[in-house]
């Protein structure tokens, strides 16, 4: 096996691991990293505490780092507004263009120049970008593309569940553009590699890809072990997730409006923990213990939070990729209730591993019935938890991507980036 060079192209370094994007990332190449070299080139986090944790667990992994001085735009501030007016004059989507800075364009050419570089590999959508602007200038050489959503299926979701009719039209004017950038991604990256193969369907019916590759989310199956059930919490209702992006927002919203008032009318002793970075100024604003509604932001292991609660609830209505949440659940025993939605991109079937609803008046009957019949529920969970051990261990994930670097490094001519109009 020849060592390769791999540069990876990202927003930030995926540290520490408070999110599903930064846990895939991370696990997957820290496991590569002691045989190959690997380059990340990113863009310096707004949060100094986390971007020193990240550098030095980067360190310890041996990947060595080249990172901007330059910050993403942050999606807040009166900046904010004035940035999405000037995207409309773009032809790229607002999350390409903002990524795609002019320091990290100079990173990766002053890159490509000097270092030998067997594979490009852009951690995220949005990173290839880069890829057409600067390659072409400079020395040929394969690049992939990670792509943990379809990015135009989450905007088309926004946009059918938005109300307001100036936001839906701007969003539906998002979706177009990120389904033009998808169909030009898929259709130069040397490899374009879905989360699961729902997606990789959708990329190929959708936007006509060719090289497909799957590599599914995982779970650490050491680090999450399953908690006794006498030891839950069993009508604490759990929400984990990225408290700062969309989706999980709109699901939040969802639970605390309508699903956790009519859990808590038909049973008092119902609580709703919810735990996630970066929670906004209004989330933070629901804590109510009094109400039986509990905010936990920034937590550095959600272990305990898992092994307290009666069950996982994922009542999302916008996404895509998969959720890591629902397998680190189910790798700790902890009973899932889900949205179709929530599901997706998953080897688990209803009632069988996960309880799965369709509707939010469905998911109160459900998490009643959790609540009232737990046992089921936890041989439920314990079908769900030996699915994970069978399918989703980081390791043959890791040497599934490692396979594909190869391939694409050796096997597969660089494909021409030469600029198309998005």
């Amino acid at each position: 096996m020849r060592r390769l060079h791999v540069v990876v192209l990202d927003e930030e370094l995926p540290y520490p691991m408070t999110s599903g994007k930064r846990i895939r990332t991370f696990n997957l190449l820290r496991r590569l990293a002691s045989r190959h070299r690997i380059t990340y080139v990113c863009h310096t986090s707004a949060n100094d505490e986390e971007n020193a944790l990240a550098r030095a667990a980067f360190q310890r992994a041996d990947i060595h780092i080249v990172q901007v001085p330059q910050k993403v735009p942050a999606k807040s501030g009166i900046g904010f507004p004035l940035r999405l007016l000037a995207n409309l004059t773009s032809p790229l989507p607002y999350s390409v263009a903002t990524h795609a800075s002019p320091a990290i364009r100079q990173a990766v050419a002053q890159l490509a120049q000097q270092e030998p570089i067997d594979l490009w590999h852009c951690e995220w959508t949005p990173y290839a970008q880069l890829m057409r602007t600067l390659l072409p200038a400079s020395t040929p050489r394969p690049w992939i593309v990670m792509a943990h959503n379809v990015e135009s299926l989450i905007w088309r979701r926004y946009r059918d569940t938005e109300t307001h009719p100036l936001k839906r039209r701007y969003i539906a004017h998002q979706c177009r553009k990120f389904e033009r950038f998808e169909r030009w991604v898929v259709a130069h990256a040397n490899c374009t590699i879905a989360v699961s193969d729902e997606d990789a369907e959708l990329f190929r019916t959708e936007f006509g890809a060719k090289r497909l590759e799957v590599v599914e989310n995982g779970v650490d199956i050491a680090y999450f072990q399953p908690t006794p059930p006498q030891e839950r919490q069993p009508y604490r209702i759990l929400f984990l997730g990225s408290l700062d992006w969309r989706p999980n927002l709109d699901a939040v919203g969802l639970l605390l409006d309508h699903i956790f008032p009519q859990v808590r009318a038909k049973e008092p002793r119902a609580e709703l923990s919810i735990v996630g970075r970066n929670p906004p100024q209004w989330l933070r604003q629901k804590h109510n213990p009094a109400a039986g509604i509990h905010l936990t932001a920034d937590v550095a292991d959600v272990r305990p939070y898992l092994a307290q609660s009666g069950m996982l609830a994922v009542p999302l209505r916008i996404g895509g990729g998969s959720r890591l949440k629902i397998l680190e659940a189910l790798a700790t025993g902890l009973p899932v209730v889900t949205t179709r939605v929530g599901v997706e991109g998953l080897r688990l079937e209803h009632d069988r591993h996960v309880s799965i609803v369709e509707s939010p008046h469905q998911m109160v009957d459900a998490l009643l019935a959790a609540m009232r019949c737990p046992k089921a529920m936890q041989l439920t969970a314990l079908r769900g938890r030996q699915r994970v051990l069978d399918c989703y261990d980081w390791d043959p994930l890791a040497h599934k991507l490692e396979r594909i670097w190869e391939q694409c490094a050796f096997s597969m001519p660089p494909i021409s980036s030469t600029i198309i109009a998005a």
